[in-house]
C-alpha cells in the first residue's frame, strides 16, 4: 500500500493524540490538521480552515489530493461532511449526517432507544414550552433537562428543585441560551451510579470494542463545580469486570450497531455511548458519534494496533478481518486548563516545562488550546494540555502524571488533583 496523505479535522487534544498515533503507521504519508494547534504542528502541517467550514475543507482535500480524511469533532459530522466528501469520491472516516443524528439530535437518539428497547432513562420529548412545563411539574426530582441539539457538551442540566427545573426549561426553550439546539428538549429521569465511557470502532456491520474508561466532567475536585468538556480520564477501570464488559457489548453495543443497520442507517466510524452503571444494570445516558476527549488521549496510549489499518478497515467494511490489540497497561490523562474555565478565561499565557515533563518516556503531553506566537508557546483555549501517563497499574500511572504536572506551568493553570480517586473507592466497595 502506498503512503496515504491524511487530513485530520479538529484542533483539540483528541486530534493531537489521533495524529500522534496515525503518524506511527508505516502507511502514513504527509499529515495535515485543520485547524490544528501547536502540538499538531510538530507532527504535520496546520491549515487555517475551521472544522465547520466543510466546503473549504473539501476544496483543500481535492486540491492537495488527500487520500484519507478523519472527521473527528461532532459539528462537521452533524453538518454532513462525510456525505459531502463521499459524494465527491473521497475517502473519509466518520458517520454520515443521518447516522450522526444519534449524537446531534437527542430527540432522535432517545426515540431510537425506545424503538429498539435499549436500556436508558425514562423520558419524554417536547417541542412546545407549555406542554414541557406542565409535564415537568408532574415529575419527581432531581430531573434532567437536555437541549436536543449540539451545545458544546453544555446542554444537559441536572435540576434539584422545581425552581431550577422551570428556570432551565425557560432558558433553553424561551431564552434560547443554546440557540436552535434548544428548539426541542428531552426531559428524563435522573439516574445514579458510576458514569463510564465505552468506545467501539464500527464499519456499519462489525465492531471492535475498546477497554472501559471514565472521564471526570466537573471542573473541581470531588466532582464539584461546573460541567466541562472533561478534566481527565483513566482506563481501564478497576471496577468494570470482563462480565460487565460482555453485558455492555451484548445489551448495548451489538444491538445499537445492528439496529442502525436495520433502520437502513448503518453507523461507520466511532460509536461512543456514555453509560451509567445503575443498580438495574448499565443504561445509556447518551450516544456520541465520534471519539471522546480527553478519553482518546488515554486510548491512543493503550492502542497496540496500527490505527490507520483500523480506520481503513472501517471504511472498507472489513473490520472483522482485523485484530485490535490493547497494551496490558493503565493510562491516565489529566487536563491542565486556563484559570476561570469553563466560564471566562484569558488566553495568551506563556507555557513552560513540557520538554522537562516528557523526559520520562511514559509521559506524553497532548496539546489542546495552544498556539505559537513569536516563537513562544502560549495558551489559546479553555482546556490547554492533556498530561498523559502510562504505568503497570493505575496508581503508578497517576503518580507519574502528577509528578510530570509539577514541571509544567502557565499563569492561572488549574487542574483536578483527584483524577481516578472515585474509581478506587468504587472498586474497593465492590470487592
Amino acid at each position: 500500500m502506498q503512503k496515504q496523505k491524511i487530513l485530520i479535522i479538529g484542533s483539540g487534544g483528541r486530534e493531537h493524540s489521533v495524529g500522534w498515533k496515525v503518524a506511527q503507521s508505516e502507511n502514513a504519508g504527509q499529515i495535515f490538521f485543520a485547524p490544528g494547534n501547536a502540538g499538531t504542528a510538530e507532527i504535520g502541517i496546520n491549515v487555517d480552515i475551521k472544522a465547520t467550514d466543510i466546503d473549504k475543507l473539501l476544496e483543500f482535500a481535492k486540491r492537495e489530493n488527500i487520500d484519507l480524511t478523519l472527521a473527528l469533532p461532532d459539528d462537521p459530522l452533524a453538518l454532513g461532511i462525510v456525505d459531502l466528501f463521499q459524494n465527491a469520491g473521497l475517502r473519509i472516516f466518520g458517520p454520515t449526517k443521518k447516522a450522526a443524528q444519534i449524537e446531534s439530535s437527542k430527540a432522535y437518539s432517545k426515540d431510537f432507544m425506545r424503538r429498539y428497547d435499549l436500556s436508558t432513562a425514562r423520558f419524554e420529548i417536547f417541542d412546545n414550552y407549555e406542554k414541557a412545563k406542565n409535564y415537568l411539574n408532574t415529575q419527581s426530582l432531581p430531573i434532567v433537562i437536555k437541549a436536543s441539539g449540539l451545545a458544546l457538551g453544555k446542554g444537559v442540566l441536572i435540576c434539584k428543585t422545581k425552581e431550577e427545573a422551570n428556570e432551565a426549561l425557560s432558558n433553553i426553550m424561551l431564552k434560547k441560551v443554546f440557540g436552535d439546539a434548544g428548539d426541542t428538549v428531552v426531559i428524563e429521569e435522573f439516574l445514579t451510579g458510576p458514569e463510564i465511557s465505552i468506545h467501539a470502532f464500527s464499519d456499519g456491520e462489525n465492531y471492535k470494542i475498546f477497554p472501559s474508561a471514565q472521564d471526570h466532567k466537573r471542573a473541581l475536585d470531588g466532582d464539584m463545580g461546573l460541567n466541562t468538556g472533561g478534566m481527565g480520564t483513566i482506563a481501564p477501570l478497576p471496577f468494570v469486570t470482563q462480565d460487565m464488559m460482555n453485558k455492555i457489548e451484548k445489551d448495548i453495543v451489538a444491538p445499537t450497531i445492528a439496529s442502525m443497520q436495520k433502520d437502513d442507517n448503518p453507523f461507520s466510524g466511532l460509536l461512543y455511548p456514555g453509560l451509567m452503571l445503575t443498580l438495574d444494570g448499565p443504561k445509556i445516558l447518551e450516544y456520541n458519534a465520534r471519539f471522546g476527549d480527553p478519553e482518546t488521549q488515554t486510548y491512543m496510549r493503550l492502542l497496540d494496533t496500527d490505527l490507520l489499518d483500523i480506520i481503513n478497515a472501517c471504511i472498507d467494511g472489513r473490520l472483522n478481518k482485523i485484530n485490535v490489540e490493547w497494551k496490558n497497561l493503565a493510562c491516565v490523562t489529566v487536563v491542565l486548563a486556563s484559570g476561570g474555565y469553563p466560564e471566562n478565561y484569558e488566553k495568551g499565557k506563556e507555557i513552560l516545562g513540557i520538554k522537562e515533563a516528557e523526559l520520562d518516556k511514559d509521559i506524553i503531553v497532548f496539546h489542546a488550546g495552544t498556539k505559537i506566537l513569536d516563537n513562544t508557546l502560549i495558551t489559546n483555549g479553555g482546556r490547554v494540555l492533556g498530561v498523559s501517563a502510562v504505568g503497570e497499574s493505575l496508581e503508578k500511572a497517576l503518580e507519574k502524571a502528577y509528578k510530570a504536572i509539577e514541571k509544567i506551568s502557565f499563569e492561572g493553570m488549574q487542574y483536578r488533583k483527584d483524577i481516578g480517586q472515585s474509581a478506587f473507592k468504587i472498586a474497593n466497595l465492590s470487592n
